[in-house]
């Protein structure tokens, strides 16, 4: 346990922002989570009604993840995997590949 004012101080701040961070980023999961669920009923039923809530899905995630590394929650190298995967996703329920 912290044994002076200031390392105590420091000890809640710290537990503030963990619990702050471990909120956002579970908030990030869902939205993410619901991006994807979006591509698969996209791929099953393509739409306009779908389409439309497949890309607001996608803006919503990645505007989520730009907040979440500008915030410091996450890196920006994941932030970009995590995009990457977002988008590669919604590309094959676009666009299924030819084989």
């Amino acid at each position: 346990m912290a044994n002076n004012k200031s390392s105590k101080k420091r000890v809640e701040i710290g537990e503030r922002n963990r619990l702050q961070n471990k909120a956002y980023k579970s908030a990030l999961r869902t939205l993410m989570k619901r991006c994807f669920t979006a591509c698969s009923a996209y791929s099953e039923a393509p739409g306009d009604e779908a389409k439309t809530t497949l890309n607001a899905s996608l803006n919503a995630a990645f505007s989520k993840i730009d907040k979440a590394v500008k915030r410091g929650v996450m890196h920006r190298n994941t932030g970009a995997h995590q995009k990457s995967r977002l988008s590669t996703a919604v590309k094959r329920a676009i666009e299924p590949s030819v084989s």
